[in-house]
């Protein structure tokens, strides 16, 4: 018999609702990311072979090194909390100071131990195998501004806590690393000497350069402290920068690609030169290896550290793709292989793309992109057409290179019409035959246009200048490129990704624009290339001789149908890419924003005696008077938006027309206040004329902010510092019941202030991303994409965040169909678009149209990135996954062969009533 928990059990299964089985990672698709390496730990000859690794993202994780998919991952806090100083694995080398082994019938041993932050200092046990924490202890410094700049070292189950007084002394303080408790000796070393540019940790020495011609250091551990002076050579003088510590080897620093020792009783191989080493075991035997990139030819060496021979079976060379960038290697370790002929060594490498390769005898075994752990854009683009496809294409609308050329009397088209099917006869019939020409890398690869246009490239832009390809079904990396020393811009702007043209224009190629800022000079960088094969167009990379302080994709486009970049000098000189597209400018508005001054200017672009002038026109401060204010969100429309109802019909069936101004940019400002602590205000302004059009303050309120602007409506999230809780507020304008001009807009003539609409809601979570849904023709519904902390997205329909919710249920709210108010906004699970697939520091939404009406395309970007699609009005326009074919089929068939039957009989009535 049932108990009667087994029976309430089965009884509450009827009420779960959740995906079916087989619609999990259906539309759908999670990659894992870490981050750029920080510390590296390789060993193959542990019973299982583990790579223990730390990241620039504040990640610990384990990977696997045959294949490098991740065994286990566990993200940490943010920084500065998060920041790992120290990762240090038990009886990873031959020097019994790294065992930690626990004694008999205690815990207190670590398989790996990570120190963490400054305030407080977390210092964890770890279990490598499954990454679970083991025990944890903490220190709360006295100065945590000194406290920031610590670093820590392991020595004999001992943990030493460094901390620098710059110009002035070092303090260290010993701990048993397990338990926490102070050895009681803490020391204060006087050092005048030391400056956070110039001075590193090397092992148990603290190591400075001096004036670039020597290196002062200190034995930490030493009974008796002494300054040890170390002459560099003069290859090595004049060094800028600090030394870089050569793990492994106690007091070995790396200076100008060689090494040198502070410890006398530490040699070296001083002759050697690379960019970077690493020390390992060979044959029982320390091995110090070392790497060069020459070329794309990446020659690994290495030599025995007890007499400098080299050790002919680890050298090799292979050529490293370009997209790789500048490898540095970090560790490398080798065991015998199956068979027992000789040994296999893996050596790790990690690049300036934030890219981790395992190079193995002469060859890539894997790599990882761990540069997506930083998207900074996304583009979703069109595939090209197949043959077929492109031929109908061009019929249709005419040569694309020369539409003026175009015929449209009716016999001509005729003709092309036939003239178009008798080639794709003969193309079928070559192809058959096996005489057709060769398919292209684009229609191999797969890339090829679907009927709805769900089939697309993923463009993704990285914040260190790494751009790949995606696709967006399966995604896979079709393609990748590097820009080497580019970076963001001023003003906390990043990169830009820009299309300049689409794949709509058969049979030209699409083209995308990367805008950066070269790391050297501080000018404007522009990078042309073709989004679906990755090819460099139009000569690729472009210096410019002028920074940029702000830009503009032109509306029009010529025969070409390039949209131009409009670009805005640091001198307010204007220039348009490409230079053939200047007249196109005339009449353009720009404006620009200064985020420490909160202070905007708008200009005015005129093209005239084949010459570019740039006018300023207006001017406004939101500063104040103090200027304390700054400016901590811009949020303008999509440029692609379409508005497809101008007006929302009330209760008793009039209109009420919303305001859709394209020139309406909103900006937020916070400033610090006597009473209220922090002040937020929101301003929405016409950026073609500088009118304010509203403004709003928020009291006791302070960032995270994140904002979202679309069609007449704006919502933005803060946290509330007065009931600690996050809350959004959201605001739609109206003109009114009648509208001023229904076909155009215009800033300069512009209706009359709008009618405002606002509400607060409550959201119990923190949000991380607000983004809207975007379709092709803007009939379906408008959704708010909410990104949480948690890294759940969730889809929270409009209707909920509606302003014009009432605050009692009422007959005009009733016939407008909207809610009554309810502050918290419900988060039911089901509005979960990654249901279970979490993506870890959720930063930025993106969202594309599909060539669906019903569908939007989103791709969620943090340290994983989570690619998917929506429909905010269902599908109304595709047939569901369970609609019986058959059924219909049957009906259809049935109905058809009645028909005829009935009209059969019929005929024959009529006969024989004729005949009567």
């Amino acid at each position: 018999m049932f108990s009667t928990g087994t029976l309430i059990g089965l009884l509450l299964l009827s009420t779960c609702s959740a995906l079916y089985e087989d619609q999990i990672k259906k539309f759908d698709w999670r990659a894992l990311n870490v981050g750029a390496l920080k510390h590296v730990h390789i060993d193959l000859n542990n019973f299982q072979p583990r790579l223990l690794v730390s990241t620039e993202e504040q990640v610990v994780a384990s990977i696997c090194p045959k294949t490098g998919a991740l065994v286990w991952r566990q993200v940490l806090e943010k920084k500065p909390r998060g920041d790992i100083k120290l990762l240090q694995v038990s009886g990873f080398s031959d020097d019994s100071s790294d065992t930690a082994a626990a004694p008999v019938g205690t815990t207190l041993g670590f398989d790996m131990l990570t120190v963490q932050g400054h305030a407080p200092a977390l210092v964890r046990g770890w279990n490598s195998n499954i990454g679970t924490i083991e025990w944890e202890w903490s220190i709360f410094p006295l100065n945590t501004e000194k406290a920031e700049d610590a670093v820590w070292f392991y020595s004999n189950s001992v943990l030493y806590h460094v901390v620098p007084a710059w110009q002035s002394h070092l303090e260290v303080t010993a701990y048993f690393a397990t338990s926490g408790h102070s050895t009681g000796s803490t020391s204060k070393i006087m050092a005048a000497w030391i400056s956070p540019e110039s001075c590193a940790l090397a092992g148990t020495y603290f190591v400075c350069i001096s004036e670039g011609k020597q290196l002062i250091s200190l034995d930490l551990v030493a009974k008796s402290t002494q300054v040890i002076r170390t002459t560099l050579e003069e290859q090595q003088q004049q060094v800028v920068g600090k030394p870089k510590a050569l793990l492994g080897l106690n007091g070995v620093v790396i200076v100008n690609g060689k090494l040198v020792s502070v410890n006398k009783d530490q040699a070296i191989c001083s002759g050697l030169q690379g960019s970077s080493f690493a020390v390992g075991s060979f044959n029982y035997r320390k091995v110090l290896a070392y790497a060069d990139l020459n070329d794309k030819n990446l020659a690994i060496n290495a030599v025995y550290l007890d007499n400098c021979s080299p050790v002919p079976e680890l050298q090799q060379s292979l050529e490293l793709p370009a997209h790789f960038g500048t490898p540095s290697l970090k560790n490398f370790d080798c065991k015998l292989k199956r068979n027992g002929d000789g040994k296999s060594c893996v050596f790790l490498f990690s690049t300036n793309t934030e890219s981790i390769v395992a190079i193995q005898q002469g060859r890539i075994r894997w790599s990882r992109e761990e540069a997506l752990a930083n998207v900074i854009a996304s583009e979703f683009m069109d595939l090209p057409l197949a043959d077929s496809e492109g031929t109908l294409e061009n019929e249709m609308k005419g040569k694309a290179v020369d539409s003026k050329s175009f015929e449209r009397d009716i016999a001509s088209a005729f003709l092309r019409r036939i003239t178009a099917q008798a080639v794709q006869i003969r193309s079928l019939f070559l192809h058959v035959i096996g005489l057709g020409p060769p398919p292209s890398d684009t229609q191999r690869a797969g890339l090829i246009r679907d009927s709805f246009g769900l089939h697309k490239m993923l463009v993704l832009l990285t914040k260190s200048g790494k751009i790949f390809g995606v696709d967006n079904i399966s995604g896979k990396h079709h393609w990748q490129l590097f820009l080497p020393n580019v970076q963001g811009f001023d003003n906390a702007e990043e990169m830009r990704l820009i299309v300049q043209r689409s794949s709509k224009h058969f049979p030209l190629q699409p083209l995308c624009t990367i805008v950066a800022k070269d790391a050297k000079t501080g000018n404007g960088v522009l990078y042309r290339f073709n989004p679906i094969t990755g090819q460099a167009s139009e000569g690729g990379q472009l210096q410019l001789d002028y920074k940029i302080k702000q830009l503009s994709l032109l509306p029009e486009t010529e025969q070409d149908f390039v949209k131009a970049i409009l670009i805005l000098d640091s001198s307010n000189k204007v220039h348009v890419q490409p230079k053939h597209a200047e007249p196109l400018a005339n009449g353009i508005y720009l404006y620009t924003a200064d985020v420490k001054t909160a202070e905007l200017e708008g200009y005015f672009v005129k093209y005239a005696g084949d010459q570019l002038s740039c006018t300023h026109i207006w001017n406004v401060r939101l500063g104040g008077h103090t200027s304390e204010q700054q400016i901590i969100g811009v949020a303008g429309k999509n440029p692609i938006e379409h508005v497809h109802s101008q007006g929302r019909v009330l209760g008793d069936r009039s209109v009420l027309y919303k305001y859709i101004n394209p020139n309406l940019v909103a900006f937020v400002t916070q400033s610090p206040d006597a009473t209220h602590k922090s002040i937020l205000n929101l301003y929405l302004i016409d950026v073609v004329s500088g009118s304010v059009i509203f403004s709003m303050t928020h009291r006791k309120v302070r960032a995270p902010l994140h904002i979202v602007h679309s069609e007449n409506w704006l919502a933005y999230s803060y946290f509330n510092e007065k009931v600690r809780r996050t809350e959004i507020t959201t605001i739609e304008l109206y003109e009114g019941k009648t509208q001023a001009n229904g076909s155009v807009f215009s800033s300069l003539q512009a209706p009359p202030m709008p009618l405002v609409e606002r509400q607060s809601y409550i959201i119990p979570t923190i949000v991380e991303a607000l983004r809207e849904t975007i379709t092709e023709r803007g009939i379906t519904n408008k959704h708010v994409l909410i990104g949480t902390a948690s890294g759940a997205i969730i889809e929270m329909p409009w209707h909920l965040l509606d302003p014009r919710r009432p605050i009692a249920s009422s007959t005009q709210g009733r016939e407008e169909g909207a809610i009554p108010y309810i502050p918290e906004l419900p988060l039911p699970t089901e509005n979960h678009i990654n249901y279970n697939q979490t993506i870890a520091r959720l930063r930025n939404i993106y969202t594309a149209p599909s060539g669906l009406e019903s569908t939007c395309l989103v791709v969620a970007s943090g340290l994983d990135l989570f690619v998917t699609r929506v429909a905010p009005s269902k599908t109304f326009d595709l047939l569901k996954e369970d609609f019986d074919y058959i059924l219909i089929s049957i009906v259809l068939v049935a109905l058809t062969s009645g028909s005829l039957i009935v009209k059969h009989l019929a005929s024959r009535k009529l006969l024989k009533q004729a005949w009567k």
